[in-house]
């Protein structure tokens, strides 16, 4: 079942989920809203990539960091990572699932490609695969609600182990 509003509240107070920092406000009828942080990583131009199970993104793209005064300006059809500015920690009960804000996406902005389950037993910013559909270039500001987070408590306990559990950074 998706949690509520009161739901959420009362798993984050008896802490099955973390958000830091946590902002009240950003809780909805059955969303959490989370912010865009400063750091991305672009696409490089060129190349060639060999879908593998060791293929790592980082070779294809380059780290890069925006700000309010100077915000990262994505073209139409480009693709960038991003991440949120909040770090999330969900216990084994719980998982999530990250959704694009209406406000956001009637832009043309799409804010994650295909990965968009948060896994329970994590502890760490959720990377987005952010993607400009409009036909205008989008200024990617810091600190700008961006997605939600859908929480959903799981029927067992289960915990993600992999790569990015505890990923910091795009």
């Amino acid at each position: 079942m998706i949690l509520s509003r009161g739901e959420i509240l009362a798993a984050v107070r008896q802490g099955g989920i973390a958000i830091t920092p946590f902002n009240p406000a950003n809780v909805g009828a059955c969303s959490v809203d989370l912010t865009l942080s400063s750091e991305f990583r672009t696409f490089k131009r060129g190349g060639y990539a060999r879908l593998s199970e060791g293929l790592d993104y980082r070779k294809f793209t380059t780290p890069t960091v925006a700000s309010v005064a100077r915000p990262l300006k994505l073209a139409p059809g480009r693709l960038v990572l991003g991440a949120t500015a909040e770090r999330v920690r969900l216990s084994d009960r719980y998982c999530a699932w990250i959704q694009g804000r209406s406000r956001v996406a009637r832009l043309g902005l799409s804010v994650h490609v295909s990965s968009s389950l948060v896994q329970p037993g994590v502890d760490n910013v959720q990377v987005l695969e952010v993607v400009n559909n409009a036909p205008f270039p989008i200024a990617l500001v810091p600190g700008v609600r961006v997605c939600q987070l859908v929480f959903e408590e799981l029927k067992g306990r289960a915990r993600y182990s992999g790569a990015f559990r505890t990923q910091a950074t795009p």
